[in-house]
């Protein structure tokens, strides 16, 4: 039962879709309209500005730890931010994750069209496991200063979480969710994919005003 709880509790946070509150506060538009179209970090950096950007990146963040955090402490498990929760404490949380990402992605109330889930990943990560938080966010920052292409490190970043979960450890349950991340991932990246391939994707460049 309580995986249930964890996901609706998470889905809840999730829903509080920091791109687009921003994009209505600071700069008076839906910044679903603007740039890619995604209601994430990356867009809202491109399109408003690089302090924009990282506001809506901390508060993702903060949002998916938050959450995690909640649902351990509600359910029995353990959490520590920076730190490293365990294998047996920590499906409480990652059923949190998990319910944040697809809040995230799909908030009900912007008719399921939100962002990519990228920094809520990244909150879970914190949150669950510093050596899993240093292993994929290396990987990403370096693919992604390597390539400018975000898309390639959000990618990286959620393909080898599971990986990393094996190498440490947790149990297939825990395993099992990192897939399911990395799969939420692939299918929000599915255009980026294709350009990829094509070789048509934009690489990561910041304006300073919110022009297409």
């Amino acid at each position: 039962m309580f995986r249930i709880f964890s996901l609706l509790i998470g889905y809840a946070f999730g829903c509080f879709q920091t791109a687009f509150i921003v994009g209505r506060l600071a700069g008076q538009i839906d910044i679903r309209e603007h740039g890619s179209g995604n209601a994430g970090m990356t867009n809202v950096a491109r399109v408003m500005g690089i302090k924009f950007g990282l506001i809506v990146f901390a508060a993702d963040v903060i949002k998916a730890a938050a959450a995690f955090a909640v649902c351990s402490i509600a359910f029995g498990g353990s959490v520590s931010l920076l730190g490293r929760v365990g294998a047996a404490g920590a499906l409480p949380g990652m059923y949190a994750g998990l319910g944040v990402i697809i809040g995230h992605n799909y908030p009900f109330y912007l008719g399921f069209k939100g962002g990519k889930g990228i920094a809520s990943t990244c909150g879970m990560i914190l949150a669950l496991d510093f050596r899993a938080a240093a292993v994929c966010f290396t990987a990403a920052l370096t693919l992604i200063g390597i390539t400018r292409f975000v898309s390639v490190g959000s990618l990286a970043l959620t393909a080898l979480l599971p990986i990393t979960l094996v190498v440490l450890g947790f149990p297939p349950e825990t395993i099992a969710l990192g897939c399911a991340v990395f799969l939420l991932a692939a299918i929000r990246h599915k255009s980026n994919i294709r350009r990829l391939i094509t070789g048509s994707e934009d690489k990561f460049s910041i304006r300073k005003k919110g022009t297409e």
